[in-house]
Protein backbone atom coordinates (compact mmCIF):
# COMPACT_ATOMS: atom_id res chain seq x y z
CA UNK A 1 0.00 0.00 0.00
CA UNK A 2 1.44 3.74 -0.90
CA UNK A 3 1.70 5.96 2.00
CA UNK A 4 0.98 9.24 0.02
CA UNK A 5 -2.33 7.64 -1.12
CA UNK A 6 -4.85 9.99 0.13
CA UNK A 7 -8.19 9.30 2.52
CA UNK A 8 -10.19 9.26 -0.67
CA UNK A 9 -7.66 7.25 -2.79
CA UNK A 10 -7.73 4.59 0.60
CA UNK A 11 -11.82 5.08 0.69
CA UNK A 12 -12.16 4.22 -3.10
CA UNK A 13 -9.45 1.48 -3.03
CA UNK A 14 -11.28 -0.08 0.00
CA UNK A 15 -14.74 -0.03 -1.55
CA UNK A 16 -13.12 -2.36 -4.38
CA UNK A 17 -11.68 -4.39 -2.31
CA UNK A 18 -14.79 -4.53 -0.44
CA UNK A 19 -16.68 -4.96 -3.66
CA UNK A 20 -14.08 -8.24 -5.06
CA UNK A 21 -14.76 -9.57 -1.23
CA UNK A 22 -18.58 -9.89 -1.63
CA UNK A 23 -18.34 -11.31 -5.31
CA UNK A 24 -16.47 -14.71 -4.00
CA UNK A 25 -16.15 -15.76 -6.69
CA UNK A 26 -12.08 -15.10 -6.04
CA UNK A 27 -9.97 -18.46 -4.91
CA UNK A 28 -8.76 -18.53 -1.67
CA UNK A 29 -5.56 -17.28 -1.80
CA UNK A 30 -6.65 -13.92 -3.69
CA UNK A 31 -8.96 -13.62 -1.14
CA UNK A 32 -6.45 -13.97 2.01
CA UNK A 33 -4.80 -11.20 -0.08
CA UNK A 34 -8.01 -9.17 -0.39
CA UNK A 35 -8.61 -9.69 2.92
CA UNK A 36 -5.35 -8.39 3.83
CA UNK A 37 -5.52 -5.44 1.97
CA UNK A 38 -8.47 -4.65 3.14
CA UNK A 39 -7.55 -4.72 6.90
CA UNK A 40 -4.58 -2.53 5.78
CA UNK A 41 -6.76 0.21 4.12
CA UNK A 42 -9.08 0.16 7.11
CA UNK A 43 -6.53 1.05 9.77
CA UNK A 44 -4.79 3.94 6.89
CA UNK A 45 -8.36 5.32 6.94
CA UNK A 46 -8.66 5.18 10.20
CA UNK A 47 -5.21 6.82 11.04
CA UNK A 48 -5.97 9.62 9.00
CA UNK A 49 -9.32 10.41 10.31
CA UNK A 50 -7.60 10.53 13.87
CA UNK A 51 -5.20 12.70 12.53
CA UNK A 52 -8.11 14.67 10.91
CA UNK A 53 -10.25 14.74 13.98
CA UNK A 54 -7.07 16.26 16.54
CA UNK A 55 -6.15 19.00 13.68
CA UNK A 56 -9.39 20.04 13.92
CA UNK A 57 -9.54 19.62 17.78
CA UNK A 58 -6.49 21.92 17.40
CA UNK A 59 -7.81 24.61 15.36
CA UNK A 60 -10.88 24.48 17.34
CA UNK A 61 -9.06 25.13 20.95
CA UNK A 62 -8.27 28.46 22.66
CA UNK A 63 -5.60 29.41 24.15
CA UNK A 64 -6.05 27.66 27.22
CA UNK A 65 -7.27 24.42 25.10
CA UNK A 66 -11.08 24.94 25.88
CA UNK A 67 -13.15 25.57 22.72
CA UNK A 68 -13.12 29.37 21.04
CA UNK A 69 -16.48 30.66 21.56
CA UNK A 70 -18.35 31.55 18.87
Amino acid sequence: MNKKMTFEQAMDKLAQTVTKLENGSAPLEETMKLYQEGTQLTAFCYQKLQEAELKMKTITAGKDGAPEEP
